[in-house]
């Protein structure tokens, strides 16, 4: 799994790497874009700080988690910043700065407001998903009649033979 999000990882630097190098203003700027739009939930998609996760402590004990989400965070920022030079993109923190005595990048204060809301229940999304899964479970249908006719064919066929 870990060679396959590896492989995932580098495809997506590629393109970026690509659209950033030989890309036209307008992919340039679209990268540029997404950057903005994304950075900030990128660092929550960690989950809460350690301080404010209810199951973090239990998981570590229990080796569910080898690493906590603020240490996750803080190797993400350090690797992103790094690609994020090499592409040629901005990061939207104006407080990100490389701390020499911890030999890490600083980075500013994150708004769980956004984080909290959207797990609460109350994100962009929140509506939209469950009608996606009514949809989804509603238009494959035909694959479980199709499953459940196949079964019960290849039944009669033991017991006929």
């Amino acid at each position: 799994m870990c060679k396959e999000e590896s492989f995932h990882q580098r495809q997506g630097f590629d393109a970026l790497f690509t659209m950033m190098s030989q890309g036209t203003p307008e992919q340039r700027e679209m990268v540029q874009d997404a950057v903005n739009r994304w950075w900030w939930p990128s660092l929550m998609m960690f989950g809460p700080p350690d301080s404010e996760s209810t199951h973090s402590t239990q998981s570590m004990r229990w080796g569910i988690k080898r690493i906590s989400n603020d240490e996750l965070r803080q190797k993400f920022v350090d690797a992103t910043v790094e690609q994020a030079k090499v592409l040629g993109v901005s990061l939207p923190d104006p407080d990100l700065k490389w701390n020499e005595a911890r030999q890490s990048y600083d980075f500013g204060a994150i708004d769980w407001s956004e984080f909290w809301n959207v797990v609460n229940g109350h994100g962009p999304c929140n509506r939209e998903r469950p009608a996606a899964r009514v949809k989804a479970w509603d238009d494959g249908a035909w694959v479980r009649e199709a499953a459940i006719a196949h079964e019960r064919k290849k039944q009669l066929k033991t017991k006929a033979a």
